[in-house]
Parts: C-alpha cells; sequence; structure tokens
C-alpha cells in the first residue's frame, strides 16, 4: 500500500487546522511556520533515529506515519539480505569444499588476471601459496612463454599445454573459463601419463617402422628379382603367386614409409627446411602423376582439371607439402568413377590461401568426417584396401597443415562427391609476379 496519499493527508491537515488558529489569533504565517518547523524535526528525529539503527542493526526502531512504513520496509529488505548472504556463504563454502577435493589444480582469477582463490592441488601441482600468492598476477606466477602468449591472444577455446613451474619433466593442461562478473576459472590438468603414453606409442611406431624397413627391402629385392627370371616367367602358377606378393609387399612398404613419416613429424615441431613453393608447379607435377597412377587410372578416363594463381606462392617444406596435396588428389582418382572430373583450386582471398580438391566420387557418410583424419580410419573397408591405400593419407594431411599452421575442411555429399579444403594464413603466402602459365 502507498503510504504517501496518507502522508500528504496528514501534512494537509496540520496545515489546515494552524492556519485556523492562526486567522483566530491574528498570526497565520507564524503558527503555520511553527507547524512546518515541528513536521521538519519530526522527520530530522527520525532520520537520526534511522542512522543509528543502520549501525547498530538489531529490532527496527518504532516510528509513525510514513516513517513506520519506512522502517518496516528496510527491516524485511535487511532480513532478505541476510537470507541472500548466508545463501551465497553456503554455496561459497561447498564450492571451496568441492574444488578443494579435486585432483585439477583450481585458481579463481578477477577480472584483471589477480588470484583471488587457490585450492590444494594448484598449491602442489603449480607451487602457488595463498600467504603469498593471493592478489598477485597469474601470469607473474606461471612464467613460461607458452602461457604468457596463452593469456595475450585471449581466446580460451583452446586448452593450452604447457609445463609447470616446479618441473619441466611434467605436462599440464590449462584451460581458462570466464564466468560471472568478468571472473575467471583457470584449470590445470596433470596429463604426465597420457604423454608418456604417447612418447612410448610414438618410439613404438618409429622403432617397429624401423625394424620393418630393412626385412621388407630385402623382400622385394628377391621377389623383383623373381619376377624377372625366364624359368619363373614361364611358369603362370608362380608368375601369380610372386605377382600378389610383390603387391603386397609394396603395399607394406608404404605403410612403413607413411609411418615413419608420421612419426617424424610428430616428433619434429615445425618444419626443418623451408622455402618459397611454387603451388602451381607442384600441382602440375601431381596432375601427371595421378593420371599415371596405372592403367586403372588411365580406364576411368577421368577429367583433372587446375585452376592455379600461378602468383600464389606457399612458404613451407616442399616434400611434405607435396605428399599432403598428393594423397587428397589420389584419393579423388581413387573414389571418383569413370569419366569422373576432378578439380584442383589454387587460390587466395581475405582469410588466406586454399587448395581445394573437388570430386565428382562417391562421397562421404557425415558420421564418418569427423573421423576421417584418424589413422588407419576406413569408411569402407573393403573398398579401401582393393585402392591399394595405407588408411595413413589424410592422418598425413592432417599432420601436415598443423605443421603449416593450416588446417583442412571437408565437404562431402553421398554419391555427388567431396571438398577437401586446406587453409593457410596469409602470413604463409608470397605473392609474385607471373612465372608460368598453368595449363588445364
Amino acid at each position: 500500500m502507498n503510504p504517501w496519499p496518507r502522508e500528504l493527508w496528514r501534512l494537509s491537515t496540520y496545515l489546515i487546522i494552524g492556519l485556523i488558529i492562526g486567522l483566530i489569533i491574528g498570526h497565520p504565517i507564524r503558527v503555520l511556520l511553527f507547524i512546518v518547523t515541528l513536521y521538519l524535526t519530526w522527520h530530522l528525529v527520525n532520520v537520526y533515529r534511522l542512522e543509528q539503527w543502520l549501525q547498530q542493526s538489531g529490532q527496527p526502531p518504532q516510528g509513525t506515519g510514513i516513517w513506520m512504513e519506512i522502517f518496516d520496509r528496510l527491516y524485511h529488505l535487511q532480513k532478505q539480505s541476510r537470507s541472500r548472504k548466508k545463501r551465497l556463504t553456503d554455496y561459497l563454502s561447498r564450492f571451496k569444499e568441492s574444488t578443494s577435493a579435486m585432483p585439477d589444480s583450481t585458481v579463481v582469477l578477477n577480472e584483471f588476471g589477480q588470484i583471488e582463490w587457490i585450492n590444494k592441488a594448484a598449491q602442489k601441482h603449480l607451487g602457488l601459496l595463498p600467504s603469498k600468492d593471493i592478489g598477485q598476477h597469474i601470469s607473474n606466477l606461471l612464467r613460461t612463454p607458452e602461457f604468457f602468449a596463452y593469456i595475450a591472444k585471449g581466446n580460451f577455446d583452446e586448452p593450452l599445454e604447457t609445463h609447470p613451474p616446479l618441473n619441466d619433466q611434467e605436462h599440464i593442461s590449462v584451460r581458462i573459463i570466464p564466468y560471472g562478473n568478468n571472473q575467471r576459472l583457470l584449470i590445470a590438468r596433470d596429463i604426465t601419463p597420457l604423454k608418456r603414453l604417447e612418447q612410448m606409442r610414438r618410439d613404438f611406431i618409429s622403432n617397429i617402422s624401423h625394424e620393418l624397413r630393412t626385412p621388407l627391402t630385402v623382400l622385394r629385392g628377391y621377389l623383383e628379382t623373381m619376377q624377372n627370371d625366364d624359368e619363373l616367367q614361364q611358369t603362370v602358377h608362380w608368375q601369380k603367386s610372386i605377382d600378389v606378393m610383390n603387391q603386397q609387399t609394396r603395399r607394406m612398404q608404404n605403410i612403413v614409409d607413411d609411418l615413419l613419416m608420421l612419426s617424424r613429424m610428430e616428433t619434429e615441431q615445425r618444419p626443418t627446411k623451408q622455402e618459397e613453393i611454387n603451388i602451381a608447379e607442384m600441382l602440375q607435377t601431381i596432375q601427371s602423376a595421378a593420371l599415371a597412377l596405372g592403367e586403372k587410372g588411365h580406364e576411368k578416363q577421368q577429367k583433372i582439371i587446375i585452376e592455379a594463381d600461378e602468383r600464389l606462392q606457399l612458404r613451407g617444406n616442399r616434400t611434405e607439402l607435396y605428399s599432403a596435396f598428393s594423397n587428397l588428389v589420389f584419393n579423388a582418382v581413387h573414389y571418383t568413377p569413370n569419366e569422373g572430373i576432378i578439380t584442383i583450386r589454387w587460390y587466395r582471398d581475405d582469410s588466406g590461401a586454399h587448395l581445394s580438391v573437388l570430386d565428382t566420387g562417391i562421397g562421404i557418410a557425415p558420421q564418418h568426417i569427423s573421423r576421417i583424419t584418424e589413422r588407419f580410419y576406413r569408411v569402407d573397408t573393403g573398398r579401401s584396401r582393393e585402392t591399394g591405400g595405407t588408411g595413413l593419407g589424410l592422418a598425413i594431411v592432417k599432420h601436415v597443415l598443423q605443421r603449416h599452421q593450416g588446417q583442412m575442411r571437408i565437404f562431402s555429399q553421398v554419391n555427388r562427391g567431396s571438398t577437401f579444403t586446406c587453409d593457410f594464413p596469409l602470413k604463409q603466402t608470397i605473392q609474385r609476379q607471373a612465372l608460368t602459365n598453368v595449363a588445364s
């Protein structure tokens, strides 16, 4: 209920009574001034009582008129505030208890990146101490170049893998999650066992690939000798067996070569040798190789079209980029039917440089696209093996692009074709004058 109409009615009544009394005694102005003074004094007394109550809390003072309503409302607001404060305190206590029990290091940061709270795991793994580090900027304590760059970038969609300040032999995955009023939650997870397992896997693949390389080379040598033997050539049965063995040995050799290449790329952070590469010329070489894949390729009578900006060059490792681009084109040849069209585009726009391989092949179902770059993942196992692929081509493409600060996009429709696009940042490109004419 609004108390103001009643208070205005009360004041008006006092003023009318005072005016009547003033007219009777002959001093209406003095009487009105006296009544207004009493009214203001009453308000000042209640303001003083309000100020004293707010300082001391407790039960509200007894009031009359509008002040009774004010005291009552403030008292209820005070009770609600205490109730909310208690709930927030309980929530905060439960939050601290739960995060303290978490095995992951958890640090609460304010909007300026200063530490507000640290759990026990952060004290143990990150070396942070509440008595010394509360209020410090997080970058003053986690002093690694990777973390500085991560904070400066301001994009926390992906986690950062780095070393904790206390031990360079360990690995942590750091994630920063914005929440609340410009606050941030830093969570660091120990991934050392996972890294060790990955290293063991890489070492195993590298070692077993090296060990297989020598016996495979010997086998291929003997098989080629047997294949060229005049006496064996006259024996149809043996010749067919030797051809099959030679084919499978060559396939195993390709798998070993691809595994060794992947192992090397995983070990090296960046390509060891970078140069300015004329991609248009490289695509011409790949086009010739794709058309000469064998009799099966010629029987398909496919058309391979190149649309390349001859002035646009790319800075990178020639061998790795050739392997990536040729894998995409050869895949398109394998999975595009007779008289199909394969288009290779090399162009540049405002977002960077792009190499696209478009085909009119069998396409890829949506559920396979997210996993197609995994090692040995095959959409159609039987058909993939018929083409002689190793199952590592797209994994190699993915690693090559990552080492050249690029990424791959895949768009495909079943029975309508696929488009594989490699995106490179502008800083990796060089725009030259026209060097060669690229024929379609």
